[in-house]
């Protein structure tokens, strides 16, 4: 990935003030104050892809995930805990998660914990096994899903672009400060509206993947 304009090099934390006087810690005042907002604006719309990830993980597709249980929380001795924290999660087959809580006297609680969960699901002990079996979607409710899928996508995509406007937003109030020049806001923009294309993108790939596997059989 090729740094930006106004990424900081290993000399930033050096003294700008040095033969190129007042100048140089004006330039370099300005690309500081530049690369904190597209550090800030790089880094929040990373963390709404990995959100929309997270999300997508709790789509039962009929096909098994691990992910798929994340969510369920367990009454571990009167504190609601993640499943994943009281049992192993696998992958029985394409069509079946197996669930081993780490204690016996918890498997009664884990089953109950998955069946009463949002995602419709029946899991069966055996032992102290328990089987979650993933029935098949159909054809109808694939391509509901694919709907639900793609809502997720858009609302991800307004919160990016809601990033880019808050990031826009700090660059010209450093102009209307006279912190900035013209020419530092438009570069500064540009490379804002970069950012934003990138995780458009990524946004773009982690629906279609997640459509994908909704819609095969």
């Amino acid at each position: 990935m090729k740094p930006n304009l106004f990424e900081r090099t290993p000399h930033d934390s050096a003294d700008p003030v040095d033969g190129s006087g007042l100048r140089g810690v004006r330039v370099w005042r300005t690309n500081l104050m530049i690369a904190d907002i597209l550090k800030q604006a790089e880094h929040k719309m990373g963390r709404t892809v990995e959100t929309l990830r997270e999300d997508f993980t709790k789509i039962r597709t009929g096909r098994a995930s691990t992910g798929l249980l994340d969510h369920i929380k367990v009454d571990y001795y009167g504190c609601p805990t993640p499943i994943n924290q009281v049992a192993q999660i696998g992958v029985g087959d394409a069509h079946t998660l197996t669930v081993q809580p780490w204690e016996k006297s918890m498997i009664k609680v884990v089953e109950k914990a998955i069946r009463d969960s949002d995602l419709g699901l029946n899991p069966a002990t055996s032992g102290d096994l328990i089987r979650v079996p993933l029935p098949p979607l159909t054809e109808e409710r694939r391509r509901e899903l694919t709907k639900v899928v793609r809502g997720f996508g858009e609302d991800a995509k307004v919160a990016v672009r809601n990033l880019r406007r808050d990031a826009n937003t700090h660059i010209d109030r450093l102009l209307k400060d006279k912190e900035i020049s013209e020419d530092d806001q438009r570069r500064a923009e540009t490379e804002i509206q970069k950012i934003t294309d990138r995780f458009i993108g990524e946004i773009d790939k982690v629906v279609g993947d997640k459509e994908k596997e909704i819609m095969t059989v």
